[in-house]
């Protein structure tokens, strides 16, 4: 893929999480597009190879890793892999993450007489379990991940770990309490990561996307005949640039926040990439 500009990842190895994905796939891309060996990370076997492939047909190298986030074995496996395959990991994106509709509710605004409608989720309705598996797929799957993957950077004073927050996480949208929580405990856990390993010179950062089109959302930015929902009209409207990101448009900042030599002195920041969502009053 074309990045907007190159830095040398030349003999570094670099690990995706949710590398299977459209926003990560990209990620992994441009980083082997600047020279990383790239180990694509998915739960789904087949869609962790499938963006390998695509990486290893334009000439960059990239293996397909099979993973489970939440299970500690699983991640010591794919590390073994990695590092009997790649080498010692350099770069660390943890990009696995999603939502539950369990963890939803289904209006943005809660009304005197919902609770009697059956066809209503309502905040008294959010399944417990629902929400624990939206905080365990995304702040636990961080936990886990940098966890066994970090302990190849001590002592890397060029080592980078990014972790993807959101901007749900400066100020939580309606409708998905359990993804805005979860995602805030990312923005905060970078912070703390930051701290403790910058005497190591692990340095730890956050992307917080706005709206990107993704599996994940598409149901709900999307009608059935493919034009955009009320929900992303509204959206939208709330973005000074009128519009939602193009997926490659992740790719400069995360390139800047990797390479030294440009943010070396950065650490423990969340940067949204989101058209000005989070700037905007709405007035």
């Amino acid at each position: 893929m074309q990045v907007p500009f190159k830095i040398n990842l030349e003999n570094k190895v670099a690990v995706v999480t949710g590398g299977g994905g459209i926003l990560c796939a990209v990620f992994a891309k441009a980083l082997a597009a600047c020279g990383a060996k790239v180990a694509v990370l998915d739960l789904k076997k087949e869609a962790a190879d499938a963006a390998a492939d695509e990486i290893n047909k334009s000439g960059g190298t990239a293996l397909g890793v099979q993973a489970n986030v939440l299970d500690i074995s699983s991640l010591k496996e794919a590390k073994k892999t990695v590092n009997e395959k790649l080498g010692k990991c350099d770069i660390l994106i943890n990009g696995a993450g999603g939502n539950h509709p369990k963890g939803n509710t289904s209006k943005e605004y809660f009304e005197d007489g919902d609770l009697d409608k059956e066809d209503i989720m309502t905040f008294f309705d959010l399944d417990p379990e629902g929400i624990k598996f939206v905080f365990d797929l995304n702040f636990i799957g961080t936990l886990l991940t940098t966890q066994v993957f970090a302990k190849d950077m001590t002592g890397n004073k060029e080592s980078s770990i990014i972790n993807v927050s959101s901007m749900n996480a400066f100020t939580p949208l309606t409708k998905i309490p359990a993804y805005s929580g979860a995602k805030a405990a990312i923005s905060n856990f970078t912070q703390w990561l930051a701290v403790h390993f910058s005497k190591s010179g692990i340095r730890v950062n956050a992307m917080a996307p706005g709206f990107f089109e993704t599996n994940q959302n598409k149901a709900l930015l999307r009608n059935t005949d493919g034009s955009y929902s009320e929900r992303a009209e509204k959206i939208i409207s709330q973005t000074p640039m009128g519009r939602f990101g193009e997926p490659e448009e992740l790719t400069g900042t995360l390139l800047w926040l990797i390479e030294p030599k440009a943010s070396g002195f950065v650490t423990g920041v969340i940067i949204p990439i989101d058209g000005g969502f989070s700037a905007y009053s709405g007035v």
